[in-house]
């Protein structure tokens, strides 16, 4: 069984080896070995923490096969973006340039660097093992961090984002790079990716351009995937949709990705959170949920299942997910679909 639990200095190698060959880059993970080792620990030490209020914790989970050990993918959540530095986005605007006399009116987009979403939690890091078939693994690890979000509120800010990979090309060429980025750093994206770190490095506000700049004088190619998430990134868009994550007028500096927002109070492992008492069973039949359960020492862990009934029926669970979980019959867990109920298109009723 796949469940996801924080990430530990044990995961070091696995960890490494994810950072120097995940496709796109996880700038997230630095790729020297010492700097990964410095992150995973203040991860441990987040998860343990006493926090009032979030500041410059770091929360890494990874996602692991029960059966075999081996680690299949990791997310991370950044309490606050650009604790220490700012984090820069582009923040789409729209100018109105007018002319009486010329009967002129028009409304003209520019991108002016921001950072605004300094501050803000944010939903970073995530990766899966392209040997993993289908998408319940995907939305596991993904969503798996807004279960913990939704459990431990006083640890993050009450709207969260994250940004999606931008369009690329099959050779990893983006076109908003090669029109903006390179004009200014005169390097390769991939180079700056990993040199950003998570894009609160100081060189960006040196280097990038102070000025808004006009999405009229970009080439067309560059205006096209403005806001629009990579093929590769479809998935977590949706993932990201499911959760209650709305996209925002801040896209990425670099590639042009897209900027996604929510609210936790909306999300969905908020407002469809149903608490369940742990019993003893077999396989159960029923609808796939997201289980999570917190326990001491800042240990987390999360699920997916399937649950009958209501939250009164309580979380039948067999016993390799009680094991992954670490929870025995009696033990209260937070339980949420997976997916949002269907609605009849005639009566609108949830089926």
């Amino acid at each position: 069984m796949l469940f996801v639990r924080p990430g530990r200095l044990a995961d070091l190698d696995a960890l490494e080896h994810m950072a120097r060959t995940a496709q796109p880059v996880l700038h997230s993970l630095p790729h020297d070995r010492r700097a990964l080792e410095a992150r995973v620990a203040l991860s441990e030490d987040s998860f343990r923490a006493e926090v009032d209020f979030p500041g410059e914790e770091f929360y890494l989970f990874v996602l692991e096969d029960g059966e075999s050990g081996k680690l299949m993918g990791t997310a991370s959540i950044v309490a606050a973006a650009g604790y220490a530095d700012p984090f820069y986005a582009f923040r789409n605007d729209a100018l109105i340039h007018a002319s009486r006399e010329l009967h002129v009116n028009r409304k003209i987009h520019a991108l002016t660097m921001s950072h605004e979403l300094t501050g803000k939690s944010r939903l970073a890091g995530y990766y899966i093992d392209p040997s993993l078939r289908g998408d319940a693994a995907a939305h596991l690890m993904s969503r798996a961090r807004m279960m913990y979000i939704a459990a431990n509120r006083k640890r993050f800010t009450p709207e969260v984002f994250s940004l999606l990979l931008g369009v690329t090309d099959e050779n990893g060429v983006s076109p908003f790079w090669e029109a903006v980025g390179r004009k200014f750093f005169g390097r390769d994206f991939a180079d700056i990716e990993i040199e950003s770190g998570g894009r609160s490095r100081t060189f960006i506000a040196e280097v990038m351009p102070t000025y808004p700049i006009y999405v009229p004088l970009l080439p067309e190619a560059a205006q096209r995937v403005l806001g629009e998430p990579d093929s590769k990134a479809l998935l977590a868009y949706e993932i990201h949709l499911e959760e209650g994550f709305e996209t925002d007028r801040f896209i990425d500096i670099f590639d042009a990705g897209p900027v996604v927002t929510a609210q936790v109070d909306r999300s969905a492992c908020v407002t469809r959170n149903e608490t369940r008492v742990v019993r003893e069973s077999a396989m159960a039949h029923g609808s796939t949920y997201l289980i999570a359960h917190n326990g001491g020492d800042g240990e987390f862990r999360c699920v997916l299942g399937e649950l009958t009934g209501g939250k009164d029926a309580g979380a039948s669970l067999s016993y390799a997910a009680r094991a992954a979980l670490g929870v025995t019959e009696g033990d209260v867990v937070r339980c949420v679909p997976l997916h949002a109920p269907q609605r009849d298109e005639h009566s609108g009723e949830a089926q």
